[in-house]
């Protein structure tokens, strides 16, 4: 007589077998009350007794139980290879997940993963495995880790005991490609979680001053990496690290050779200016239509991207880094190359006169920075040296190496004026008075300035630079870093302001106020008023070695004529 196959069995019969009449199943010894109720038991994976059929039963995906069993079998392998790499991967994936499920519902997950010292065992996983897959899905699970986890105690855990700074230092085969992307991304979901208490478990201190901080030391190697993408994070984790605020560490930072990544960034904006010029040359020659309009429009997206950077660094609370980055933006790029561009002077850049406008409008409009702002605003009114001097000339380690203007362009002005380029153009050589008030344009249009140049570029320069000479005087006007002295020498600053600021100072009793008010000059200056373009103009020359053509021999009308003129 045949029987029916065991209970257990019976739970994967076909529904016609196993729902039947008992008359229907031959070879079924039994009857059917006897047996359904063990059926549907199993197939709801119930045994009928504690003690049966457990091996049936799997472990909850998501439970203490299942991160038991998985670091108990990382702790059993002791080599990692071919054979047991995808456990060791899957595990690895697999605590992760378990880890953030485990901080939002149970915090007896983290606790055991304190107990058994998770975070060893990971630092010991990376030592003795060769394998590229493996160390992978090892940042993987850490960016995943630091990046979910809410709980500040997980996170203060996570980054104790030196694992974080094991990993970090590690040395990684970066010529793999993805390698270096994980790792990147796990530098940034680091800073991602720096404050002041976190940040102190990741540097190494001698007498309150930090000695080491190597999150900050290994990112700042692919600074200049060719992937933007790497750059950008790299950015984004130098900036999270100054938000901070905390003193040790921005002094760290602001120390060489540290302090040089600045430098090399400022270099590396030079070359953005520089690429970005060649393009704007290449793209206008007749003919030439191998440069497409996107190349012109990324290349400007990248140096509007690096001031941003700049601004974002100036404005963190940290005053050595933006005087370090004022500094090497105004001696390296605005003193050296954009000024000299606007006056047609040869430079080891040659900057187009367009390209340099251009790039001065982006450095008022994008910092926002008084020192800086005014500092350029000042430096229009530079009078380059001759020839003798600018072989002579290194103040404070800035060199000039402005060659001669050539003849025909050395003193291009609004009136068309030429002067004799035998003659050297330093402050002295130009002798400047008050203007009649039926002083002609001619009067007023002396001189070989930056803002003379400007003038000039409305009046007698092409289509591009007219547009780029009235849209800097545009951005100077908007400039709200700039005081109303600077807008005023500048020949800029609307009359209603100025007629309001007179009344003003009339109203209170000052007597030069009511005198310049109903004055037929109006001029806004005098010896006795130390106004910020009288200190800038001082500090361009004490501080920079920059001569300038002081505009206060000249009345505020004057310069307001040669504008609207």
């Amino acid at each position: 007589m045949r029987c029916a196959p065991p209970p257990a069995a019976a739970a994967w019969w076909p529904a016609h077998v196993r729902e039947g009449p008992s008359a229907t199943r031959p070879g079924y010894c039994g009857s059917e009350s006897e047996f359904a109720p063990r059926a549907r038991a199993i197939a709801a994976g119930r045994s009928g007794s504690p003690n049966m059929w457990l091996f049936w039963r799997t472990r909850n995906r998501f439970s203490l139980e299942e991160l038991r069993y998985l670091t108990d079998q990382l702790q059993k392998v002791h080599v990692v290879n071919e054979a047991n790499k995808e456990f060791v991967i899957e595990a690895l994936r697999s605590i992760a997940e378990l880890m953030i499920y485990g901080d939002q519902h149970d915090a007896l997950f983290f606790e055991y993963f304190m107990e058994k010292q998770i975070m060893g065992e990971f630092a010991r996983v990376l030592r003795i495995s060769k394998l590229s897959r493996v160390s992978l899905q090892l940042l993987q699970t850490m960016s995943i880790m630091i990046q979910n986890l809410r709980n500040e105690h997980s996170i203060y855990y996570i980054f104790s005991n030196e694992h974080i700074n094991f990993l970090v230092t590690y040395p990684f085969d970066f010529r793999i490609d993805e390698m270096l992307s994980y790792y990147i991304s796990f530098l940034r979901a680091i800073s991602g979680k720096l404050n002041k208490n976190t940040i102190s478990l990741l540097v190494k201190t001698k007498n309150d001053e930090v000695t080491s901080f190597p999150l900050y030391v290994e990112a700042l190697k692919f600074a200049f990496h060719e992937d933007s993408m790497i750059r950008v994070a790299i950015r984004t984790l130098t900036l999270n690290v100054y938000h901070v605020g905390d003193e040790s560490v921005n002094r760290f930072v602001s120390r060489t050779p540290l302090s040089d990544y600045f430098s090399d960034m400022v270099q590396h904006f030079q070359k953005q200016c520089i690429d970005l010029d060649k393009l704007v040359a290449r793209s206008s020659r007749k003919g030439n239509s191998s440069v497409p309009i996107s190349s012109i429009e990324d290349a400007i997206v990248q140096i509007e991207d690096t001031l941003y950077y700049f601004s974002d660094v100036m404005s963190s609370g940290i005053p050595d880094l933006e005087r370090f980055i004022t500094e090497n933006i105004l001696r390296v790029l605005v003193f050296r190359f954009l000024l000299p561009s606007l006056q047609r002077q040869s430079t080891d850049l040659d900057l187009s006169v367009t390209t340099s406008m251009y790039l001065l409008c982006c450095i008022l409009h994008i910092f926002k920075n008084k020192d800086m702002a005014s500092t350029v605003a000042a430096a229009l009114f530079h009078q380059p040296d001759g020839p003798d001097d600018r072989k002579q000339r290194t103040p404070n380690g800035y060199t000039s190496e402005h060659d001669s203007c050539k003849s025909e362009n050395h003193c291009t002005t609004a009136s068309g004026i030429e002067q004799s380029s035998e003659e050297p153009n330093s402050l002295s050589s130009v002798s400047w008075k008050h203007l009649p008030n039926n002083s002609s344009r001619s009067d007023c249009c002396q001189g070989n300035t930056p803002r003379e140049h400007l003038l000039s570029y409305i009046t007698e320069g092409d289509d591009s630079q007219a547009l780029g000479s009235l849209c800097l005087f545009a951005t100077l006007l908007q400039t709200k870093e700039l005081d109303e002295s600077m807008l005023d020498a500048l020949g800029i600053l609307p009359q209603r302001k100025q007629h309001k600021k007179l009344l003003l100072q009339a109203l209170v009793g000052e007597d030069l106020a009511e005198t310049q008010l109903f004055s037929s000059s109006s001029s806004l200056t005098d010896d006795s008023i130390c106004s910020d373009f009288d200190i800038y103009v001082r500090k361009l020359q004490d501080k920079y070695g920059l001569q300038c053509h002081h505009p206060r021999q000249m009345t505020s009308k004057a310069h307001r004529y040669q504008v609207i003129c």
